[in-house]
């Protein structure tokens, strides 16, 4: 099997170096930068309960070296999907499969979701179409992902906690496609369960994300802060009641309720959202992928939004100021 990592950072990092470690699969890392040149000359380290595991998957710079593949696990950060589909077209062979591991709501979402919505293409992450047209929602395969990873320094990847890579068909279904793919992780040392529901998985952890990322982008806070001050989790739980009502409008189940979901949340502690780590270290910010798809899905089943679209407004003013999110 043949599997390629396109954008390895920190999660695409210990995928790759897990499924090289195990040795039965052919693994090929696509990266740039001192990120890959440190990679090259030293191997992938990881950093993982106390040990540091050096690991020599294949390391090139772009997909013409790398070759047609079986699985290409995207990990990349969804607002940069449009410009590296068409760099990924190498990679795909007629029965190549793309893992979706990026966070929000992905381009293929409404691929085979029976209803009025069906094959919807979802403009706030994917404006032209592109990723639609080049990436086939028929390749996709969804995938959550639950670990936590950094790379400390270029080529070495610690990993925190976490071990579980959740996937699912779009249609639900267990095809061979998706088992081979669930048993290499599992034969790896990962969790990889495969739901039928795939969706329902995605929108319990978009539903924090949503709320809490671009709040704590705008205020500053820590998740421990953010949840116990009740003004700013107020907000969130207003975001995330509305944006409940939209998901099971497109026919989401959830398994939780707000509460035990911010709960959760307040668990992780004195931890800064992925969203306030970007605005603080000048990167672009997932605004679009993560709320402002909330509010075109509002208007998409007719279900009122005002929390969410405020909030939309003044984190892309935020962004904007900083030179993190827009032209």
């Amino acid at each position: 099997m043949k599997i390629c990592i396109f954008g390895a950072g920190a999660i695409g990092g210990l995928m790759g170096a897990k499924l090289a470690q195990k040795g039965d699969v052919e693994v090929t890392i696509i990266a740039r930068g001192p990120h890959l040149a440190a990679m090259q000359k030293n191997g992938l380290i990881l950093r993982t309960d106390g040990a540091e595991i050096v690991t020599r998957p294949r390391c090139v710079a772009s997909a013409e070296e790398a070759g047609p593949q079986d699985h290409v696990v995207v990990t990349l950060k969804a607002h940069s999907l449009p410009g590296a589909a068409p760099q990924m077209q190498p990679l795909l062979g007629p029965e190549t499969t793309i893992v979706s591991a990026v966070n929000g709501i992905p381009w293929w979402y409404f691929y085979k979701l029976a209803g009025p919505h069906e094959d919807h293409r979802v403009r706030s992450i994917d404006p032209d179409g592109r990723v639609w047209d080049l990436l086939a929602p028929s390749r996709a395969i969804g995938c959550i992902v639950y670990p936590a990873a950094e790379v400390v320094e270029p080529g070495i990847i610690e990993h925190t906690y976490g071990d579980r890579f959740t996937l699912g068909e779009p249609d639900g279904s267990r095809t061979p496609r998706i088992a081979a793919l669930s048993e290499a992780l599992i034969g790896a040392g990962f969790k990889a369960p495969i739901r039928p529901r795939i969706r329902d998985e995605l929108w319990v952890k978009l539903w924090g994300n949503l709320a809490f990322n671009p709040i704590s982008a705008l205020t500053g806070a820590t998740l421990d802060v953010l949840t116990g001050d009740p003004g700013q989790r107020g907000v969130a739980r207003a975001m995330m009641l509305e944006s409940q009502a939209i998901g099971e409008a497109l026919g989401v189940r959830f398994g939780i309720d707000v509460d035990k979901r911010i709960a959760g949340a307040a668990e992780v502690g004195a931890h800064k959202t992925s969203m306030l780590q970007d605005l603080e270290r000048g990167r672009p910010m997932e605004i679009d992928a993560l709320l402002g798809v909330i509010v075109e899905l509002a208007e998409l089943t007719g279900l009122p939004a005002p929390t969410c679209a405020t909030v939309l407004a003044l984190v892309r003013a935020r962004g904007r100021a900083a030179g993190c999110y827009g032209a």
